[in-house]
C-alpha cells in the first residue's frame, strides 16, 4: 500500500482515508504502527519508531511510514487527548536527535467515533543514509522493534554509489606538487613488481609512468598521487583529509615519552616510520635445546603490511592521522580511522580470496602496482603466522569507535603454552585464533564456543572458559589445566571438613585462606568469593554437616552435631 501525503496541506477527508486503509490491515507492520497514548508517548520511544519506520519505509519502497496515536493494537479506537504544545515539543525533540536531520512529513488529526486521532507521516529514510536515533539505527520485523540489522543496512547505504575520495582530481595541482625522489622510489617499487618491463620503465616520462602505475588518471593528480607521491608542502591539496603518520613512544607505565610526525610522501614515509621503532631482539629457549633462539621482536613485515594497511584501508574522509604506539613493555598499535569494511577480521584470515570491494579501490590499485599490498588477500593471514611461528600472540583488531586499531605484540606470554598449543597437530589457524582469545579471556560467541567444545578444546562455563583436560595432557600442561579448571566442589568441602576436624573449628578468613588459591584461575576475586558462599551455604543449609556459632559477620564454623554422632 503505497500513500503519500502532499506538503502539509492535506485535506481531512485525504487524511480520513489514509487512516481508513491503515485500519483495515490485519495486523501492524514494518511501515505502520499504532499506539493508544490516549494523553502523553514516550519522546524516546518515538525516536526509535521513527529510526524505524523511517529505515523501513525505504526498504519497502514506500515514500512514508505512519505512526497512528489514539489507536491499540487491534484497532479499537480509544482517542487521544495529546495536544499541539505536545507535538511541537515531538518534532522538537525528533530533528534534534536524528541523523540524518529530518522531520515528521505532517501530524494530522482526524475525528473518528467522535474521538481524535492523531496521524504522523513519516518520511522514508533518504537514499543512502539509513536514519538514526541517538547514534541508534532502528528496523522493525514485522510488528516488533529493534536494531536494523547489517543487511538492511549494507542494503540503504548501497543505494548511492559513493565517490572514490582516492580517485578524485584536484583541479589545481600538477606534477610538480609530487616529490622526484618518491617518484624515483616508486620507479624501482614498480620494476620490482613488473620485472618483465624493466627496460621499457626507464624508457617512460614521469607522466607516463604514474599513469601506467595507475596513480595519476589521464595525466590528472589525484588524491591518491598527493597522499604517495606529494611533498610534505602539498598535504594542503587534499585538505581536509591528511597525509600523516605520527609515533609515540610510551614507557611501561603508558606514559608518553616521545614522538614524531611523518608527512607524505607516505611511500617513502612508512620506511622511516619503521626505523624509529625500537625493534629489539627477543631471546628465549626452544623445546629440546639449551641454547637460545633469537628473533625480531617485531618481524619487519608485519610492521610494513600494518602500515600499509593503514594507509589503504583509511577514510580520509573523515580527516584523521595513522596513529603508531610503541610501548616499552613489548607491544605495538597501529590506528587507521574508518569503518572495518570485510565482515570480521577471522574471515580475512582465514579467506583465501581477496576482498570484493575496497574504501579506497583506485589507492590500493596504486599500491598494488607500486608493491606496497597485494590484492589476493593473505597479508593479515601471514601477519597471524609470523606471530603464530614465534610463539607470540596473534595480532588483536579492535574495530570500535569508528576506527581500526591493531595490537602487535613483541614477546612471549607463556612460553610453555603458547609453544605447545602452536606445534598442536591438526590444528587449523582458525582453531588457534580462538584458542588465543580464550588464552586472552575474550568473549566467545555461541558458534565459536561450540565450535571449540565439538572439539573438546575447552571446558567451563560462559564465559570463564579453558583449555581442556584432553588439549591439556598432549601439551603437558596438566598442572596449568588445573590451575585454570580448579577441583570438582567434593574436594574443597573434604579440605574445610579436614581443617574443622583437626582445629574443631574455622572462621571466614580461614577457609579463605585454606582454598582460595586453589580455586579455578579463570575466576576474579568477586566469583571466588562467590564460589566460597556456595560451597558454605551447600555443607550447612544442603548437606548439615557444618554449622556456624559465631555471627553472620565474624562465622566460626563448626562439625554439625549430626555428623558428630555419625562418627
Amino acid at each position: 500500500m503505497s500513500i503519500s501525503l502532499s506538503n502539509n496541506k492535506i485535506a481531512i477527508s485525504t487524511m480520513e482515508r489514509i487512516l481508513d486503509n491503515l485500519l483495515q490491515l490485519s495486523t501492524e507492520n514494518e511501515v505502520a504502527e499504532f499506539k493508544e497514548a490516549k494523553n502523553q508517548f514516550d519522546k524516546d520511544k518515538l525516536g526509535q519508531y521513527f529510526s524505524a519506520l523511517a529505515n523501513e519505509a525505504n526498504l519497502n519502497g514506500q515514500n512514508e511510514a505512519y505512526l497512528v496515536m489514539g489507536v491499540k493494537n487491534d484497532k479499537s479506537i480509544v482517542g487521544t487527548s495529546i495536544n499541539d504544545t505536545q507535538i511541537n515539543d515531538y518534532k522538537a525533540e525528533i530533528i534534534r536527535h536524528t541523523s540524518p536531520r529530518i522531520n515528521f512529513s505532517n501530524v494530522a488529526a482526524v475525528l473518528k467515533q467522535g474521538k481524535k486521532v492523531l496521524v504522523f507521516a513519516i518520511p522514508a529514510a533518504p537514499k543512502g543514509q539509513p536514519v538514526s536515533w541517538k547514534g541508534h539505527y532502528y528496523g522493525r520485523d514485522g510488528e516488533s522493534l529493534g536494531a536494523l540489522n547489517q543487511y538492511e543496512f549494507d542494503k540503504i547505504k548501497s543505494q548511492i554509489v559513493s565517490q572514490d575520495w582516492s580517485a578524485q582530481i584536484i583541479k589545481s595541482a600538477s606534477i610538480d606538487d609530487l616529490s622526484k625522489e618518491a617518484i624515483q622510489f616508486a620507479r624501482v617499487q614498480y620494476k620490482e613488481k613488473h620485472p618483465k618491463l624493466k627496460e621499457e620503465i626507464d624508457a617512460w616520462s614521469d607522466e607516463t609512468f604514474l599513469d601506467k602505475a595507475k596513480v595519476t588518471s589521464k595525466g590528472k593528480i589525484t588524491n591518491t598521487a598527493i597522499l604517495l607521491l606529494g611533498k610534505p608542502e602539498s598535504e594542503y591539496l587534499i585538505n581536509p583529509a591528511t597525509a600523516r603518520i605520527t609515533w609515540i613512544l610510551k614507557d611501561k607505565d603508558n606514559i608518553e615519552k616521545d614522538y614524531a610526525h611523518f608527512y607524505n610522501p607516505l611511500i617513502t614515509a612508512v620506511e622511516q616510520v619503521s626505523l624509529k621503532i625500537r625493534n629489539l631482539k627477543y631471546r628465549y629457549i626452544k623445546s629440546g635445546t639449551l641454547f637460545p633462539d633469537e628473533v625480531d621482536q617485531y618481524d619487519p613485515y608485519i610492521i610494513r603490511e600494518a602500515l600499509h594497511n593503514c594507509i589503504a584501508h583509511q577514510d580520509y574522509t573523515l580527516g584523521g592521522k595513522i596513529i603508531v604506539v610503541e610501548n616499552e613493555d613489548g607491544w605495538l598499535t597501529f590506528t587507521n580511522s574508518g569503518k572495518f569494511i570485510p565482515n570480521s577480521v577471522e574471515e580475512v584470515v582465514t579467506s583465501d580470496s581477496p576482498e570484493p570491494k575496497y574504501r579506497n579501490t583506485f589507492l590500493v590499485g596504486a599500491m598494488v602496482n607500486l608493491n606496497m599490498i597485494d590484492t589476493i588477500g593473505s597479508g593479515i593471514k601471514r601477519m597471524y603466522n609470523i606471530q603464530r611461528k614465534k610463539y607470540f600472540p596473534l595480532p588483536e583488531y579492535d574495530l570500535s569507535n569508528n576506527k581500526v586499531k591493531v595490537t602487535i605484540v613483541g614477546k612471549v606470554i607463556d612460553v610453555n603454552y603458547a609453544r605447545k598449543i602452536a606445534e598442536m597437530p591438526n590444528l587449523s589457524l582458525d582453531e588457534i585464533i580462538l584458542l588465543d582469545k580464550v588464552a586472552k579471556l575474550k568473549i566467545l560467541s555461541d558458534d565459536e564456543i561450540k565450535s571449540l567444545k565439538s572439539k573438546h578444546l575447552i571446558e567451563g562455563r560462559k564465559p570463564n572458559f579453558h583449555i581442556s583436560s584432553d588439549v591439556a595432557e598432549i601439551v603437558g600442561e596438566k598442572a596449568s589445566y588445573i590451575k585454570q579448571r580448579g577441583f570438582k566442589d567434593d574436594h574443597y568441602k573434604k579440605m574445610i571438613i579436614d581443617y574443622i576436624q583437626t582445629y574443631n573449628q574455622a572462621s571466614k578468613g580461614e577457609i579463605d585462606e585454606l582454598i582460595l588459591d586453589i580455586l579455578p584461575s579463570v575466576l576474579d576475586k568477586k566469583q571466588k568469593d562467590n564460589k566460597i558462599k556456595n560451597i558454605i551455604y551447600s555443607l550447612s543449609k544442603k548437606e548439615h554437616i557444618i554449622e556456624n556459632k559465631g555471627t553472620n559477620r565474624n562465622p566460626k564454623w563448626i562439625l554439625s552435631l549430626s555428623k558428630k554422632e555419625d562418627e
